[in-house]
C-alpha cells in the first residue's frame, strides 16, 4: 500500500530519492527545501534541485526559514501524511515536527553509522582513508544521527574515488534503499536496532582552511586529501609560473614513482612528491578557469623538473 509522505531535501543528491518514490506509487503530498539563493552571473534567485524536480513533478513547495513555530507545525500537520522522508535537507527539525507523522520521520545518511555522523560524510570517508562507506535509512530523533537504523548499502571506496564520484555512486543507491524501507514500513515490517555506542566519529563541516595541500605527508594521504575535496572547495597548491606563483586547486591524481623533497616537482608529467613517494596530478583548475586535464595545463604552462609547489 503506497505511503502518504512529506519528503524534505534539497541538494542534488535527494533528487534520486524524490524520483525514486514517486515512481514506485508512493504520494508525496508536499516538498520541504531550503529557499532560492542568488546564484550566477546575474545573481538570479536559484531553486535548489529538490524544487526544480518537485515543480516539474507538480508538487506543492515549502521554503521555510524555520521549523520551530507554531504555524510552521501546522502547516507540517496539514498535509496529515503518513511518514516523512528526509534527504540532506539542512535545517534541524524539532522534536514536535519529528514527532507530526503517525509513522514517524526516516533520514537518508550517506555514511556507516555511528561513523560519520554529522555534514560531511562523503568528504570525511574518503579523507580518513577509508575502505568503504555506504548509505543508512534511520528513524529520525533529536539527536545529531543517532537515531535507530533500519535498512543499509556497503560501497567500496578506492584510491581512484573522488568526492563526486563516491557522491554519485551513493546517490541512486540510497534512493533504492529509502524505496525499500517505504515498502516495508508500508507493510508494517520495518525493523529498526539500535546504533553501536563503538566507532563513534564525527564530520564536521569541510573548513576551507583545511584545503591547502600538505606535501610533506606520506602520498597517500596527499591523495586522499584531494580526493575528499573535489571538487569543492577544491584541494589547492601554490605553482610558480611565470616568476609568480599562481593558485591550482588539484581535482584528481594517481600514485607515482619517484622521491624528492616534499612539493618538488620530479618531471615534466606534474609528478609531485610528498614526505613519503609521490602523486601525479591528473586534472587541476586554475583560479577563474574551467577544470582541465594536466596535459592541457602543461601545454599552456610547461613546468620542469625542480619547480615547487607549496
Amino acid at each position: 500500500m503506497p505511503l502518504r509522505l512529506i519528503f524534505m531535501g534539497t541538494p542534488d543528491f535527494a533528487v534520486p530519492t524524490l524520483l525514486d518514490l514517486v515512481a514506485h506509487g508512493h504520494e508525496v503530498v508536499a516538498v520541504y527545501t531550503r529557499a532560492p539563493k542568488p546564484a550566477g552571473r546575474g545573481m538570479k534567485l536559484q531553486p535548489t534541485p529538490v524544487e526544480r524536480e518537485a515543480r516539474r513533478l507538480g508538487i506543492p513547495v515549502l521554503t521555510p526559514t524555520t521549523l520551530k513555530t507554531p504555524d510552521a507545525l501546522g502547516e507540517f500537520r496539514v498535509h496529515k501524511a503518513d511518514a516523512a522522508v528526509v534527504v540532506a535537507y539542512g535545517m534541524i527539525l524539532p522534536q514536535a515536527i519529528l514527532d507530526a507523522p503517525p509513522l514517524g520521520c526516516f533520514n537518508l545518511h550517506a555514511s556507516l553509522l555511528p561513523r560519520w555522523r554529522g555534514a560531511a560524510p562523503i568528504n570525511r570517508a574518503i579523507m580518513a582513508g577509508d575502505a568503504e562507506s555506504g548509505v543508512m535509512v534511520m528513524k529520525m530523533d533529536m539527536g545529531l544521527d543517532t537515531g535507530d537504523v533500519a535498512m543499509a548499502e556497503r560501497l567500496p571506496i578506492t584510491d581512484t574515488m573522488t568526492a563526486s564520484d563516491l557522491h554519485d555512486a551513493l546517490a541512486p543507491l540510497g534512493a533504492d534503499l529509502m524505496v525499500r524501507a517505504m515498502g516495508a514500513l508500508a507493510r508494517g515490517g520495518l525493523q529498526l536496532q539500535k546504533q553501536s555506542e563503538d566507532g563513534v566519529t564525527y564530520a564536521a563541516k569541510i573548513d576551507k582552511a583545511e584545503a591547502r595541500i600538505e606535501w610533506q605527508r606520506p602520498a597517500r594521504e596527499v591523495l586522499r586529501h584531494i580526493h575528499g575535496l573535489s571538487p569543492f572547495p577544491g584541494a589547492w597548491c601554490e605553482i610558480a609560473t611565470d616568476g609568480e606563483p599562481a593558485r591550482i586547486k588539484i581535482l584528481r591524481c594517481e600514485p607515482a614513482q619517484g622521491a624528492g623533497a616534499p612539493g618538488e616537482v620530479l618531471d615534466d608529467r606534474l609528478t609531485i612528491a610528498c614526505g613519503d613517494g609521490a602523486i601525479r596530478i591528473l586534472e587541476l583548475q586554475r583560479a577563474g578557469k574551467a577544470p582541465m586535464k594536466a596535459a592541457d595545463f602543461l601545454r599552456g604552462t610547461p613546468l620542469k623538473a625542480g619547480a615547487r609547489c607549496s
